[in-house]
């Protein structure tokens, strides 16, 4: 994986473009009218992580780099997408590839903002929203399919296999089902990883509230409630954020947000949970490398092995991978350099089967 990328939708004037104008501060369009977004908007933004700049001073580091996230904003997607209402489901191209979908849900009254349904109901919205995932996959499997039948007449045992499976998909998506539900081989998951199924990413549902029930809203906004209850059924996250509070946050510098959050109770920007529920999602965890000339944090899915975590930093690495020499971040930091570490027995030599963890600190040999 390179960096962590999440695709945003939602139906329009649901908070979308201001969430993604707060955590990217790219200036994103965000009219009180459908359809003010045409081009998808791209924006990334680095992954919060404190240790870094903990390892910058400690090793004088010239350069600082943190993991980071890749946002991607398409157009508002209204009921009947699929069939060329509103701007149509073409936009949902732009998000084939992205590693998660992020589905801003809006759970907050407002008279000055329309809703395009004419009232406020996160599950209805919700289901409008993956009725139109499933049959923007459905015109995906059958023109595969298509292909596949051309295939099969040639004789081919692999496109057979492949045909069963895609009957498979096609047969859920008939039923309303994502193709999340449906159970995939190997083999299976590896031949159709192409197709990029929209309803077979992880979902991450944004439960957007007004700002003054940023604070309450986890624990008393009914809709919220509603939300959680859903993507609990469904294997889904939820993260309760007001995108106008994060637009507020993203206007001031480093101390007046910590300020700022301090004020009303929270630990971390929306922004920030934002970012840590899509890793918990996804599996992901980071390891840190560091020297004078740049500290840096890099993404990887958990269970990944040292040899592929090299292979993030350089194919050579992997290719030619001999060990790896890992301290723990706690104990880099207590000790206060590798030497004192390794004196105390505290920097180990790992081989091809070391499983890495979150917070390593590695150099890796290697010779090509």
């Amino acid at each position: 994986m390179s960096n962590l990328e999440v695709g945003i939708v939602g139906l329009p004037n649901v908070g979308k473009s201001t969430l993604f104008n707060a955590i990217t501060k790219a200036g994103a369009e965000a009219a009180n009218y459908p359809f003010c977004t045409i081009e998808p908007n791209v924006g990334v933004v680095a992954v919060p992580d404190g240790r870094l700049k903990v390892l910058t001073d400690l090793y004088h580091s010239k350069k600082t780099t943190p993991a980071s996230v890749r946002f991607v904003d398409i157009a508002g997607l209204v009921k009947g997408a699929s069939k060329g209402e509103g701007l149509g489901n073409k936009f949902l191209e732009h998000i084939r590839q992205v590693d998660a979908v992020a589905h801003v849900v809006r759970c907050f009254e407002s008279t000055d903002i329309t809703h395009v349904e004419g009232a406020v109901d996160p599950l209805r919205d919700i289901e409008i929203i993956e009725t139109e995932l499933c049959l923007a996959d459905l015109e995906a499997i059958e023109k595969r399919m298509a292909k596949v039948t051309k295939l099969m007449k040639s004789g081919s045992k692999e496109a057979k296999a492949e045909h069963m499976a895609l009957e498979r998909l096609k047969s859920a998506l008939d039923e309303g089902k994502s193709a999340r539900e449906v159970e995939l081989s190997i083999e299976e998951q590896a031949t159709l990883r192409d197709l990029n199924l929209l309803t077979r990413k992880p979902i991450l549902y944004i439960a957007n509230v007004a700002e003054d029930e940023a604070a309450t809203a986890d624990t008393e906004n009914l809709y919220v409630q509603t939300v959680k209850k859903y993507a609990a059924r469904t294997g889904a996250e939820v993260v309760t954020i007001s995108a106008r509070l994060e637009e507020e946050i993203a206007e001031l510098d480093a101390e007046e947000v910590t300020a700022f959050l301090e004020d009303l109770g929270f630990a971390e920007s929306g922004l920030d949970r934002l970012i840590h529920g899509a890793f918990s999602l996804l599996g992901l965890q980071t390891f840190l490398t560091a020297g004078e000339d740049e500290c840096r944090a890099w993404t990887i899915t958990r269970g990944t092995t040292a040899p592929r975590a090299a292979g993030k930093i350089h194919t050579d690495f992997e290719r030619g991978f001999i060990r790896a020499e890992i301290v723990n971040y706690d104990d880099l930091v207590s000790l206060g350099s590798v030497a004192a570490a390794r004196d105390k027995g505290l920097v180990r030599l790992e081989g091809k089967d070391y499983i890495m963890r979150d917070g390593d600190v590695v150099n890796f040999r290697f010779n090509v």
